[in-house]
């Protein structure tokens, strides 16, 4: 009816001037409305959409977050299995230096107990009094320690044989150790407080966790960001799809 009744408002307005130019404004001005009418339903919907994922979001983002913490840790697991197996079967091969932690005080202030005393092969013809060594003790255990030169000696057969002494203990020790082949290990520095943790790292329980725990931390996390993507982010494109169609 609104139609009908504007066509014959038109038809009567012809005659006069300038009143057909508003009449032609009125008719679009109608559509116009009809068009507005559907592009704002378009975009009601995916705002209340939007707004039922805000007010259920807080499970989500606390996924997000927890995801981000595994994906961290088992990054900073990765890194640190890496650089343990690096530090302990790589390098020595590489570079030749041997490591071991220092059980004891008897070399303090130098060498404290928990630290880790890095060594490298040595001609035994170049040792001098004073250098610090490690090497096999020739009784009980053969167990391996590290001490410094006080003297040297030559065997009948040739050989080089030295008294050590720890430098916190008040005597020498009760021994003179033969040295076996031709190169001994000789330190050449000191890692503070680093060797109890190398020697947890170590244990099979520990390292076992670093080769098979870590990887799995990293794929729960991301796992979890992917369950966790926000699916509002489409929601702009229904929009414009709506506004399209609403403007055709």
């Amino acid at each position: 009816m609104s139609r009908t009744a504007q066509t014959k408002s038109t038809t009567k307005l012809k005659g006069t001037p300038g009143m057909s130019a508003l009449s032609t404004i009125s008719t679009p001005a109608v559509h116009g409305r009809r068009s507005a009418g559907k592009v704002t339903a378009a975009v009601v919907i995916p705002t209340e959409a939007a707004a039922a994922t805000t007010a259920n979001g807080k499970p989500g983002a606390f996924r997000r977050v927890a995801g981000k913490v595994a994906r961290g840790i088992g990054a900073g697991m990765l890194i640190l299995g890496a650089m343990v197996f690096l530090f302990l079967a790589i390098g020595p091969r590489i570079l030749g230096y041997q490591t071991s932690t220092m059980l004891t005080g008897s070399m303090a202030p130098l060498i404290n107990p928990g630290d880790v005393v890095v060594t490298v092969p040595a001609p035994v013809t170049d040792i001098k009094v004073g250098d610090v060594i490690t090497y096999h003790i020739p009784v009980e255990d053969q167990r391996v320690e590290t001490h410094r030169i006080t003297e040297i000696t030559t065997t009948a057969d040739g050989g080089v044989a030295v008294q050590t002494k720890g430098d916190a203990n008040n005597g020498i020790d009760p021994w003179i150790a033969t040295l076996q082949g031709k190169t001994v290990d000789k330190q050449i520095a000191t890692i503070p407080y680093v060797g109890n943790a190398i020697r947890t790292l170590r244990e099979p329980i520990v390292m076992n966790t670093l080769m098979y725990g870590a990887p799995t931390i990293l794929v729960i996390g991301m796992l979890a960001s992917i369950w966790t993507k926000d699916p509002s982010k489409s929601a702009p494109e229904s929009t414009l799809g709506a506004r399209d169609e609403a403007t055709a």
